[in-house]
């Protein structure tokens, strides 16, 4: 009997688990280690946000549907990785501490003949001095982030009622944060309800990102198919936000956030600031945090990890000047260079470069979006780490019949702009592949025929679907791995 381990059980993590279950059946074990007892469905955090959804509406447990699967269930957090064993077991284990109410202190050594390392982002709020929930701005990256925002929200919303005038920030808390695409749906709500409620004189609503231009998102930006035209991403983003009457500040580091003020530095070198009322930054994604050990209990930690901690995997990581950047440097099988057992889904893979070109001001401060890698793309990686690790334990082979590079890989990107089923609206786009290659379409670096954008009502009912669709299949009902990631 083979042992699959899944660190994590979020999008990547999930989607590992519940495939590697079915692919392997009763004959092999699937353990899941993951300190969170809920699943969460991410994209919909951004209506928790604004109050248009409950918490309770985008997550559920995950005993229930693991113990329906025969997957086992560890609500643990991983502590370190032992791909040789140690000094008393030459079987490979990850070291977990429970953190369930039963359990919660008590250290395991979690064997496995196979890793799938899907922990996910850890929210660097650290990174920038004065960010996060717990001191001067909102997130909305998880559901109780998301509720605690819609509570500050509303308070701004009360002051507007009453003819206090309210300003608002919304973008990245961070030099290299990513998720821009999070944050701009967040703003683009935040205008609806304002707009809804008819106080559009009393808001100011900005959108501060570390993107060069509008619409970069992390992975460059676009040439996007739109009624007949080509449009870079640039254009039809500020068109979105004009309408919805939003203000930005473009190539940005935040580097300090205090009580209604956020410093920035821009690309000139120059040090500025921006008052609020009430602001939401992504902050920066780091690795989980793990360790890793050799046999002799010698910490390997920076042969397996970057230095923030994401796996490295099969990546070109030679560095090298962004000009000589290609498509052919992204992982496609995401397995350990030194562990041929070992893999990383999600998240928790280290991209070897960004997809947009990187700047730095004069200060030495790089002000450059990271990959995005959330949604779509973890949760295609999860299911084919999951179908390689099935197929090499069912048949013995080390062949990976499965591949996912993000530079082969389109995904669509849903963002809400207003909700409702006669007055929603949502921005659809989609982008293959994700990461350009001018190699094979040297004139947009992307097949224009499926990178197209649309806005309308219709976007908003897709999305809505989606929600509940993805919901479906993560509770793993009737039909689900029938339902594409």
């Amino acid at each position: 009997m083979a042992k699959v381990v899944v660190l994590g059980a979020g999008i990547s993590g999930h989607t590992a688990a519940m495939v590697a279950k079915k692919k392997l059946g009763k004959a092999h074990e699937v353990i899941v280690v993951s300190p969170n007892s809920n699943y969460q469905w991410v994209p919909s955090n951004i209506w928790v946000g604004v109050g248009l959804m409950k918490p309770e509406q985008v997550i559920f447990k995950l005993a229930p549907v693991y113990k329906k699967l025969g997957i086992i269930q560890k609500q643990a957090k991983a502590l370190s990785v032992h791909p040789e064993g140690d000094s008393q077991t030459s079987s490979p284990f990850v070291k977990v501490e429970y953190v369930d109410k039963e359990n919660a202190g008590k250290i395991e050594n979690v064997e496995y003949d196979y890793l799938i390392n899907a922990t996910g982002p850890k929210l660097n709020f650290a990174a920038t001095e004065g960010l996060g929930p717990d001191k001067f701005s909102n997130s909305v990256c998880t559901y109780d982030h998301a509720a605690h925002a819609w509570e500050n929200l509303q308070v701004s919303l009360d002051k507007m009622e009453k003819g206090e005038k309210q300003t608002f920030l919304i973008g990245t808390g961070h030099p290299m944060a990513t998720c821009q695409g999070a944050a701009f749906e967040y703003a683009l709500n935040i205008a609806f309800e304002i707009d809804k409620r008819k106080l559009n004189d009393k808001a100011e609503i900005w959108w501060i990102s570390n993107e060069y231009e509008m619409g970069d998102f992390g992975m460059g930006g676009a040439y996007v198919k739109r009624n007949g035209y080509v449009t870079p991403t640039k254009i039809f983003t500020e068109s979105i936000l004009k309408e919805y009457g939003i203000r930005w500040i473009k190539r940005a580091g935040v580097t300090k956030v205090e009580q209604g003020i956020c410093h920035y530095e821009d690309l000139e070198g120059n040090k500025l600031t921006k008052a609020f009322d009430f602001a939401m930054l992504i902050p920066a994604f780091a690795g989980a945090g793990m360790k890793a050990f050799d046999k002799k209990g010698e910490d390997i930690s920076a042969k397996i990890f970057v230095p923030n901690g994401m796996m490295k995997v099969d990546a070109d990581y030679t560095p090298k000047p962004y000009e000589e950047w290609s498509a052919n440097d992204w992982p496609s099988t995401y397995q350990s260079p030194m562990y041929d057992n070992v893999y990383a889904a999600g998240i928790a893979f280290a991209p070897p470069h960004p997809i947009s070109k990187p700047h730095t001001n004069p200060n030495g401060l790089s002000i450059t979006p990271t990959p995005p890698r959330t949604g779509m793309p973890s949760g295609v990686i999860g299911k084919i780490v999951a179908e390689n690790v099935a197929h090499r334990i069912k048949t013995g082979s080390k062949d990976h019949i499965h591949r996912a590079s993000m530079a082969r890989m389109g995904a669509a990107c849903m963002v809400s702009a207003g909700y409702g089923i006669r007055k929603g609206q949502a921005a659809v786009m989609t982008v293959y592949p994700i990461v350009p290659d001018w190699d094979r379409f040297p004139k947009w670096g992307r097949d224009i025929k499926y990178t197209v954008g649309e806005v309308g009502l219709a976007g908003h009912w897709m999305k809505l679907f989606l929600h509940y669709m993805f919901i479906y299949k993560a509770k793993a009902k009737f039909g689900w791995s029938l339902i594409p990631e």
